[in-house]
């Protein structure tokens, strides 16, 4: 850890495997400061796709039986791809900190599993690692997520502006800040936040890409621009994705649709052989119905900003521009790469661990009480 006229730097990797499973994100963050004061900059960041690894934890959340062995080789084969990638992108420098979440595979609050083995990324890498980032927030009661809220403010916040920053990863998740005024009072503006899920996203897009056209995502929403809002279809995933943004819990296991998709997969071709334009148009809904979602759920704000891996999808991107009532940035545009948003938001979470400030807040989790101290700590 550095120091400059007592300000204190460290650098901390952030890492984060989303429920969609198609990537790790790794990324070295320099962060200078303390507590909600830090300044956050990126140095690098990485992907690695799972590839076979990402179906067999997508078969292992979806609850198919393995035996103990195979998930403890599952567990070190995952570990240890994050180890690879983390050597990778810190090379040379020598990190303060890694902040891991782990893959979640089950998350039903009391319980929730974010698999990992951190003493290898310790041992590896020669660093303390903290995990297990939710854990503490469900044993006292809450939900466990979201919790990226307060790396949002830190990331996110403006001293004018009612933002909102939406997550479009598995699942669309959001939260909204308020103005932070002159940032003196930040307890003031912390109880002023309001995040929540809202409904599946990448989950249905993606299943939906991989039930009609046997890919494994629409790669830069490409098939779904072919089609056109199909307002029966639209009508139905609204229905469904409102039902679940009024669930008022955080979304998990059982909540990725794989059912319904199916059923609406096959009914798109009435019995028969499924017409290209039609697919198409189911995509295009999906899309649509996810951004009619969101807007809907969030309400009035200043500026929508948009992160994760689902702005690369132009389709969902333009739903979003053409229902949205204020500006909409990618979060790229202040100087947050939106697929290294969720790593990015780790490393600084990991670095409030260190300093014992609670990450959750009791208000968007549901906690009854205050939020406790969070994280698991390895040290090599």
């Amino acid at each position: 850890m550095a120091t400059t006229q007592d300000t204190p730097t460290r650098l901390i990797v952030g890492c984060m495997t989303g429920t969609s499973l198609d990537a790790l994100d790794v990324a070295l963050v320099e962060l200078t400061g303390r507590a909600l004061e830090m300044r956050v900059r990126l140095v690098r960041a990485l992907s690695r796709p799972l590839g076979a690894m990402g179906e067999a934890l997508r078969r292992f959340s979806r609850q198919e039986p393995l035996s103990a062995g195979a998930i403890a080789a599952l567990n070190y084969e995952f570990t240890v791809l994050h180890a690879d990638a983390i050597a990778e992108i810190v090379g040379q420098d020598v990190a303060d900190l890694v902040a891991v979440h782990g893959q979640t595979v089950y998350h039903a609050p009391p319980l929730t599993w974010q698999l990992l083995e951190p003493a290898i990324i310790a041992r590896r890498l020669g660093a303390p690692v903290v995990s297990n980032l939710r854990t503490a927030d469900a044993a006292a009661g809450g939900q466990g997520a979201p919790i990226t809220p307060i790396a949002d403010y830190i990331l996110f916040c403006d001293a004018k502006e009612r933002r909102a920053v939406l997550n479009l990863g598995g699942f669309c998740n959001y939260t909204t800040l308020p103005p932070a005024g002159a940032r003196a009072d930040h307890l003031k503006a912390l109880d002023g936040i309001e995040a929540g899920d809202i409904c599946a996203c990448n989950h249905a897009l993606d299943g939906l890409s991989r039930l009609l056209f046997n890919l494994a995502f629409d790669e830069g929403g490409s098939q779904a621009l072919r089609g056109r809002v199909d307002e029966a279809c639209f009508a139905r995933f609204v229905e469904i994705f409102e039902r679940q943004s009024g669930l008022a819990r955080s979304l998990g296991t059982e909540d990725d649709l794989a059912r319904l998709l199916a059923d609406v997969a096959a009914g798109a071709g009435r019995g028969g052989a499924v017409a290209t334009d039609q697919r198409c148009n189911v995509l295009r809904s999906a899309c649509a119905a996810v951004a009619a979602a969101a807007v809907n759920r969030i309400g009035a704000a200043d500026r929508l900003i948009l992160a994760g891996g689902g702005v690369l999808n132009k389709a969902l991107l333009g739903e979003f521009q053409k229902r949205a009532k204020c500006p909409v940035n990618r979060s790229d545009d202040l100087g947050v790469p939106a697929p290294s948003r969720e790593a990015i938001a780790m490393a600084v979470l990991g670095a409030l661990c260190e300093e014992r400030i609670p990450i959750t807040l009791p208000q968007v989790t549901k906690l009854p009480g205050p939020a406790p101290v969070a994280g698991s700590w390895v040290y090599p």
